[in-house]
């Protein structure tokens, strides 16, 4: 009744213009109808739902790491020979040692994990386990089971695990993790500083995070993630996984909400060669690279800033195939290549002896190479080191803010350098230059300018002078330190 009265004061004050405006409001009213779900999703009124449904598959893992004992100057305190605390702490360093002898001792740790498969696999962190003499698996129901490691893969953090269990068990698959959008919610459970079965939720903060590896490829959360939840799930709102849950940022320890999980799509993959194999077994395609920086791109003449630019070809696929330093790669099967971190995941997804295609922008033409690709784990393992630092030679002349001699066959070998190698050497960087402000320092060697070879200085002084007189800003030089070729661009102005 009161409605109405209210109803009828606002139109009888309003008079003309009462049916403009709600045709107004109704219009409005419409639109946001229309609009809204578009926009966003709702919030979820609970995750109880679906915390009932992961939880036990998610695991507890206790480990035991036996560490020796120290001897000698290897650990404890420093004590002055002779001083009157030398005999306290060989008396009572390790009380419960005989004759105040520091023996072996014992170490545990916690974190989490998730099952795979209802016949025991498990999925962890590398750094959960690495190292354990004993593995012991606690599920959400209190049973605990003893685990043996099926494969370790350090460069992504990542282990698989094996229980033996008489019954089936309780576990989640893997979602795809490319779908996952920033603002998309998102639940992690895990074990928080060994406080037990724990689940936070939030939304995905970010994508494609990389922090120090190769194949990094991690969603950036702001879930509660602490201590204890390392190898940990993180879980989509269909009860997915797609994230391990690997890092914090935190100035103190605890989460201040920037975590890190390592993307499912990098995941899954990983754990099927583990299970498989035992091991990792990546694509490689025998090239050392570097990305396409807007002076390097400048003194290229190329127009787009994208691709893996070439800096050198050692024996092996890319070489066999016809591949060249200097070359731009810049597609991988079909697929633009944006950047190295992107073409080194690309090839080491792809798998081992396939021939590939690989297209490259070469002196401003694009060419395709078949190359069949070998394996990364074997090739590293070929790897030998290499020396650092070299001496100087006599006739030096400055260039560029750099002291440069003609590279003699004794420094080639101090270098570290392939045999037959031509170029300058440098002796002396102007901490003033542009030179070194890239990071050029003595002992680097010149082996190319303008994508030519140069063998003394003057063939450097002729590079310059062609590109000035083509209009370009900058010179692109290849710098050899020891095994480790890279393009820098120089100014030529």
């Amino acid at each position: 009744m009161l409605q109405a009265k209210v109803q009828a004061t606002a139109q009888r004050r309003m008079g003309p213009f009462t049916g403009l405006l709600a045709a107004i409001l109704l219009g409005l009213g419409l639109t946001f109808a229309q609009v809204a779900p578009s926009m966003a999703r709702a919030a979820p009124e609970s995750f109880a739902d679906l915390a009932e449904k992961v939880s036990p598959a998610v695991v507890n893992i206790t480990t035991t790491t036996t560490i020796a004992a120290p001897t000698g100057d290897e650990g404890g305190p420093i004590v002055p020979e002779g001083s009157p605390f030398e005999d306290f702490f060989k008396r009572f360093g390790n009380p419960d040692a005989p004759n105040g002898q520091n023996g072996p001792q014992r170490s545990n740790a916690l974190g989490s994990g998730f099952v795979i498969s209802e016949d025991g696999y498990i999925v962890t962190n590398n750094h959960v386990i690495e190292g354990a003499d004993e593995i012991s698996i606690e599920f959400f129901s209190g049973k605990t089971l003893d685990a043996k490691i099926i494969g370790t893969d350090p460069k992504t953090d990542l282990a698989l695990l094996k229980v033996e269990s008489p019954e089936p068990l309780a576990y989640v698959s893997f979602g795809d993790s490319n779908v996952m959008r920033v603002g998309d919610w998102v639940m992690a459970v895990g074990n928080p500083l060994g406080q037990g079965f724990s689940v936070s939720a939030g939304i995905v903060s970010a994508r494609n995070r990389a922090l120090s590896g190769t194949y990094d490829d991690f969603i950036q959360t702001d879930a509660a993630i602490n201590r204890g939840n390392s190898g940990g799930p993180l879980f989509n709102m269909d009860g997915d996984v797609v994230g391990v849950n690997t890092a914090i940022l935190s100035p103190n320890g605890g989460s201040i909400g920037i975590g890190f999980s390592m993307a499912s799509n990098v995941v899954s993959k990983v754990v099927q060669q583990l299970k498989d194999f035992g091991e990792t077994r990546r694509g490689w395609l025998g090239v050392r690279i570097q990305d396409v920086t807007p002076d390097v791109a400048e003194a290229m003449g190329l127009k787009d800033q994208k691709g893996a630019l070439v800096t050198d070809v050692p024996d092996g696929p890319a070489k066999d195939g016809g591949m060249l330093s200097g070359d731009v790669i810049v597609g991988f099967e079909g697929s633009p290549i944006t950047d190295t971190r992107d073409l080194v995941r690309r090839v080491a997804d792809a798998d081992v002896g396939k021939a590939v295609r690989v297209e490259v922008l070469r002196e401003g033409k694009t060419q395709t190479l078949l190359i069949t690709l070998g394996r990364r784990e074997e090739a590293e393992a070929t790897d030998t080191p290499v020396a650092e630092g070299g001496p100087e030679a006599p006739a030096s002349k400055d260039v560029l803010g750099l002291t440069l001699n003609v590279l003699t066959p004794e420094q080639e070998t101090e270098l570290g350098l392939p045999q037959g190698t031509e170029g300058l050497v440098v002796t002396n960087v102007d901490e003033t230059s542009e030179a070194y402000e890239k990071g050029l320092r003595s002992g680097d060697v010149i082996t190319e300018a303008g994508q030519q070879k140069v063998a003394t200085v003057a063939d450097l002084e002729a590079r310059i002078t062609e590109a000035k007189d083509a209009g370009r800003k900058s010179l692109l030089l290849l710098i050899r330190r020891g095994a480790d070729p890279r393009f820098v661009a120089l100014s030529v102005e």
